[in-house]
């Protein structure tokens, strides 16, 4: 799956931001929540932390403390978007979207075409901001939680009662439907490898 965004760390936290095709509600339609937890569940393997996170209707938000395993950010987050759109197609076949399968058949380029791509399930890159203080990463965390309940999206009353999202923790203490690790318990971890040392 082609990535765009090239980031020349291999650690680091990061603010990543990737969306469905065109803006297609395909994460809410499929009910593939459960897909991206267990992606994060990957990248937990892997020796990663999830600190926060917001799974919208058509984008994902997630803020992740990557560790110096040799691997690049880039081959995680790519890996981690081809698993998933497998997943959302093949739940969209099973339930018959033939509407949304064929806007995103249209969507396919001739280049595309060649290499046997029958669907663009997300749009080609990614967004990824490195955030190197404690006030930056609570300003991206505070901006995730409340994406459900502002705007145009109203998914929820409040940060808290949105269910895919680290909202509960961050404002109560109470790990949510997918547990993550407090961003200040980082520095207390001497993750070394975090910072690229």
């Amino acid at each position: 799956m082609a990535i765009r965004t090239q980031i020349t760390n291999n650690s680091g936290i990061y603010f990543i931001t990737f969306t469905c095709y065109k803006w297609l509600p395909l994460i809410q339609v499929t009910n593939a929540y459960d897909a991206v937890y267990r992606q994060f569940d990957c990248l937990k393997s892997a020796g990663h932390y999830i600190i926060g996170y917001v799974i919208m209707p058509k984008h994902i938000h997630v803020t992740v403390a990557f560790s110096n395993t040799g691997k690049s950010i880039n081959t995680y987050m790519s890996t981690m978007k081809r698993f998933l759109a497998y997943e959302l197609v093949k739940r969209l076949k099973q339930q018959q979207q033939t509407r949304l399968l064929s806007i995103m058949e249209e969507g396919v380029t001739a280049v595309d075409k060649k290499k046997g791509k029958l669907h663009p399930v997300f749009e080609p890159s990614f967004d990824a901001k490195p955030l190197y203080t404690d006030a930056y990463i609570v300003q991206k965390l505070e901006y995730i939680h409340k994406n459900p309940s502002s705007g145009k999206w109203q998914l929820a009353t409040n940060p808290v009662s949105y269910p895919h999202s680290s909202a509960a923790f961050y404002y109560t203490g109470q790990q949510g439907v997918y547990q993550i690790l407090n961003y200040r318990e980082l520095a207390d971890m001497n993750l070394n490898m975090l910072l690229g040392s």
